[in-house]
């Protein structure tokens, strides 16, 4: 009987690789090449699954994307406490462990191929936007003031968060030991307290 394979797990496994080639050396390093020796693939087989690096590189930057948006969404709808569920979501997006800076890494390497690869850059920009939107309903809710998502105050504090992390994630990778954790987690305080009025 012919061995079954799970197409679908060699997918994840061939992202996980490349992922960890980009967090070891940078974007240079998850060359075709490299990444069929560390997953142990003949050459020919990694075609059969992503037929490009560019097509590697994009499931890997979908794979990062979907992980943030996961940890972002584990709090679940509807939020047992506004500030509670508006903390998550912003720490969910912020370098505060070893796999979240090698995460932020990857996203930094994924950042810069995207400005010369529309179909990355625009992958990136849904993401925002999805996170915006996601940031400004639980901004509008833990502000109890009725105001609705789209107010210009709240969309404003929305795009404040996200302009924090991503620096907070890009200086991370000049202290990849998590020196900085504890000035990032005192970020949230600050925000939580500007957002909320406490």
């Amino acid at each position: 009987m012919p061995k079954i394979i799970d197409h679908d797990q060699r997918r994840r496994e061939i992202v996980a690789v490349a992922r960890k080639l980009i967090v070891q050396g940078g974007f240079e390093a998850a060359t075709m090449r490299s990444i069929v020796a560390e997953a142990g693939f003949a050459n020919g087989a990694l075609k059969r699954y992503f037929p490009s690096k560019d097509s590697i590189v994009a499931a890997t930057f979908q794979s990062v994307l979907a992980e943030m948006n996961e940890r972002m969404t584990e709090a679940g709808e509807p939020a047992p406490d506004p500030e509670e569920a508006l903390r998550h979501d912003i720490e969910a997006t912020l370098p505060l462990d070893r796999y979240r800076i090698d995460g932020a890494r990857v996203l930094l390497a994924l950042w810069e191929h995207s400005v010369a690869n529309e179909e990355l850059a625009e992958l990136y920009r849904d993401h925002l936007r999805r996170w915006r939107r996601l940031l400004a309903a639980r901004i509008a809710a833990a502000r109890g003031r009725g105001e609705p998502p789209d107010d210009p105050a709240v969309t404003g504090l929305a795009g404040e968060v996200i302009g924090m992390t991503i620096g907070a994630n890009v200086t991370a990778l000049m202290f990849p030991d998590g020196a900085l954790v504890p000035e990032h987690r005192a970020h949230v305080d600050r925000l939580m307290r500007n957002i909320t009025g406490d």
